[in-house]
């Protein structure tokens, strides 16, 4: 479980086919000395399992199913990515519960600049719009977020200056892929309306 409060920004060393799914190798300087084979870590808001790490790079293996619901497979050498490691039992839950369980992919529609902050609208697939409500809390490549306006088919977020700095939603341009991941108990509510309506 994490809380999509991004800790580093990694950068992709290398992306090579591995089998019928790729390997991801990310330099992450600040948190690759600790990690250890088999530990997780989100990328852009999705789980992946450290499968090699030294104390510059680590070492991940994405299969099918991830490749598929995810932007992951768009990645090339030099792009930049957000980290996240688990949360403990015993932190402070500061952002939302995040699963790294990527949902779907939207894409930056508009960024509006307001001063220092930025009003960013995203598309998205219908099925998750409606599960969105204002004020609600989205994760958008892994960082944990509170929308602003919900339409059917897109959603805005208020990004503040240190997200702009700290994330990779500060340079990501209009018609750039996101990874999505509706809020854990929107979910559960939404599917249990829905039985309820059918």
């Amino acid at each position: 479980m994490f809380t999509g409060i991004i800790e580093a920004l990694g950068t992709v060393d290398d992306v090579r086919p591995e089998g019928v799914g790729r390997r991801l190798i990310v330099a992450a300087p600040s948190i690759s000395p600790e990690a250890k084979i088999g530990d997780s870590v989100t990328v852009n808001g999705a789980c992946l399992t450290v499968v090699a790490c030294d104390a510059a790079l680590l070492h991940f293996q994405i299969g099918p199913e991830t490749l598929e619901r995810t932007n992951l497979g768009d990645l090339a050498s030099g792009e930049r990515v957000n980290l996240e490691r688990p949360m403990r039992l015993n932190d402070r839950l500061g952002g939302h519960l995040v699963q790294g369980h990527v949902d779907g992919v939207g894409r930056i529609a508009e960024r509006q600049r307001q001063d220092d902050w930025e009003l960013v609208w995203f598309t998205a697939p219908i099925d998750l719009t409606a599960q969105l409500i204002p004020k609600g809390s989205i994760a958008i490549d892994g960082v944990s977020l509170t929308l602003v306006n919900v339409r059917i088919d897109r959603f805005s977020v208020a990004l503040i200056p240190h997200t702009l700095q700290h994330t990779t939603l500060g340079f990501k341009a209009v018609g750039d892929a996101v990874n999505l991941e509706t809020d854990l108990l929107g979910k559960y509510v939404w599917k249990a309306l829905q039985s309820f309506s059918a």
